[in-house]
C-alpha cells in the first residue's frame, strides 16, 4: 500500500491568520520540572544527573484555533439552527463518513474569485466520472502552494452555492480543498456583494450546511501528487473534541 500525505503543517513559524503559539519543553527542561515538581509537591529530592544526558521528556504546548492546519469543519460550524434539527458538533458525527473512495478535481485553471457548477460539470467530464453518494471529493486549486504567506488567505477559489448543491445532490457528505476555505475569498464576496446586494453569494458553501448535512476538509496539500483522478481512498479522520466545531485531521490518500 502506498501512503500520500494530504495534509498541511501546522507551524508556528509560519504566517497565519489566527496565529500559533508553540512553546517547547525540552527533555532538559522535562528533567528540571520533574525534579522541581517532586521536591515541591512530595518533599523528595531526585538528581537529574541520574538520568541519561540528564534529560527526561519533551512537552510541546499550542495555542491555536480548530481551524489552523488541515481539518475538519463539523455541521455546528455553519451555525446554531438547521433546517434538518440540531447541527452535530464534531466529536458526534460517523466515523463511515471519513473515509471513503476519493475523487480529485483539476481545478488549477480557476484563479481567484468563485467555482461554479459549469466548471464542476467540466471536470466530470474530463476526468470520465460523475461523483457519486458516498465519495469523498477533493478540489485541486493549487492554493496549497502559498501556504504559510499571508497570499495564502487571500489568493484562492472556493465553490459559489449552486457549485456545493451540485455535489451534495450527487450524495457527497465530504467535500475537501487545498484552499484556505470552501468559499471564495472573504474581500471577493464582499466585493460581489456590494456589487449585486445579493446575500446567497456571502459564505454560500459554508451556508448551504445550514440546509444540509455535510463537512468539509479545508487546507489540504499535495493533492497534485495524486496519480489519477480516482483510484484512491480518502481517511482524514477528525480529532475528538467534545462540542466544537471542527477537529484537525492528518488526512491521507490509500493507494492500492
Amino acid at each position: 500500500m502506498r501512503i500520500i500525505d494530504l495534509s498541511s503543517t501546522i507551524d508556528g513559524s509560519a504566517w497565519e491568520v489566527d496565529g500559533i503559539r508553540h512553546e517547547v519543553m525540552t527533555p532538559a527542561d522535562g528533567a528540571r520540572h520533574m525534579a522541581e515538581g517532586m521536591l515541591r509537591n512530595h518533599g523528595i529530592e531526585f538528581d537529574i544527573a541520574d538520568l541519561p544526558d540528564g534529560e527526561l521528556l519533551s512537552l510541546d504546548t499550542l495555542t491555536l484555533t480548530t481551524h489552523t492546519g488541515t481539518h475538519v469543519d463539523a455541521p455546528s460550524h455553519y451555525g446554531s439552527k438547521a433546517a434538518y434539527g440540531v447541527p452535530r458538533h464534531i466529536d458526534e458525527l460517523p466515523l463511515e463518513w471519513f473515509i471513503g473512495p476519493g475523487v480529485v478535481l483539476d481545478l488549477t485553471d480557476s484563479g481567484v474569485g468563485t467555482i461554479g457548477a459549469d466548471r464542476l460539470r467540466r471536470a466530470f467530464d474530463e476526468i470520465g466520472h460523475r461523483p457519486q453518494a458516498g465519495e469523498i471529493v477533493l478540489l485541486h486549486t493549487g492554493a496549497d502552494q502559498r501556504v504559510g504567506t499571508p497570499e495564502y488567505f487571500t489568493q484562492f477559489a472556493g465553490l459559489d452555492g449552486e457549485a456545493t448543491n451540485l455535489l451534495l445532490d450527487l450524495g457527497v457528505r465530504l467535500i475537501g480543498t487545498d484552499a484556505f476555505g470552501l468559499d471564495a475569498p472573504f474581500t471577493h464576496m464582499l466585493s460581489e456583494f456590494r456589487r449585486t446586494r445579493d446575500h446567497s453569494v456571502l459564505w454560500p458553501a459554508h451556508f448551504a450546511g445550514r440546509q444540509r448535512e455535510y463537512c468539509q476538509i479545508e487546507r489540504l496539500a499535495n493533492l497534485g501528487a495524486l496519480p489519477a483522478p480516482t483510484g484512491f481512498t480518502v481517511q482524514a479522520f477528525p480529532v475528538k473534541i467534545a462540542g466544537a466545531g471542527a477537529g484537525w485531521t492528518r488526512a491521507v490518500a490509500l493507494l492500492d
